[in-house]
């Protein structure tokens, strides 16, 4: 590797690691503002977004840069692959704390719906996948990237319970349904970023074994 490519993609790995962190807040804000009820919170969020976008942008010309400039092969080459693909995810990630934060700002202006689920346990385990998928990045461990992509099924699992359960909630409390749709789309949208976070956790084993197992969960034991 030349010095100058050297440099690139170290460059390149503090700008990912740090649009990671700003991620990795705006989830947990927009967690918060839920838990809350707190409406400036949740606009703090939304206003936040630009520069997500904005950072996700600067990682992926990056990436292009060091592409055209160095035509890097073997682990580089893997290493900028699996930065692309990751870059994405966070932003997509950063966008669903966005949508949590608008239903957030509706839900603190309304009064609460009580449903018996576990909005907490869901929202934790959601917050550590991505928090834990991050650490395997920085890293490279492939052991905490699997342990990310097994706890997937289970947000799935508490996804599909919360459809169960404001459908019972809608033929209860009809004069609710808007907050109660509300709710379903929070927990729809904690589930996307589980598998965003399993995503990445992927594209780590990727990087670091060169073993493709998207789509393979058997490899995940």
């Amino acid at each position: 590797m030349t010095t100058h490519m050297k440099n690139e993609i170290e460059k390149l790995k503090k700008k990912l690691l740090a649009l990671s962190a700003e991620v990795e807040q705006q989830l947990w804000l927009a967690v918060k503002s839920i838990k809350e009820r707190d409406d400036r919170m949740a606009r703090r969020v939304i206003e936040q977004d630009l520069n997500i976008d904005q950072n996700e942008v600067d990682v992926e010309e990056e990436c292009l840069k060091i592409l055209a400039l160095y035509q890097p092969v073997a682990v580089d080459l893997r290493f900028i692959v699996t930065a692309f693909k990751i870059n994405n995810d966070l932003e997509r990630i950063g966008d669903l704390s966005v949508n949590i934060a608008e239903r957030s700002d509706f839900l603190a202006r309304h009064e609460p719906v009580n449903v018996p689920f576990d909005f907490d346990r869901m929202a934790q385990l959601t917050q550590t996948m991505v928090r834990d998928g991050i650490a395997a990045l920085v890293n490279l461990d492939c052991v905490l990237a699997y342990g990310v992509c097994r706890r997937d099924d289970e947000v799935d699992a508490m996804n599909k319970q919360m459809y169960d359960q404001v459908k019972q909630g809608i033929l209860e409390h009809p004069d609710h349904i808007e907050s109660l749709i509300h709710l379903l789309s929070v927990s729809r949208h904690l589930e996307r970023i589980a598998d965003h976070a399993t995503n990445i956790a992927e594209d780590v084993i990727y990087m670091v074994e060169g073993r493709i197992i998207r789509h393979k969960t058997e490899e995940y034991t």
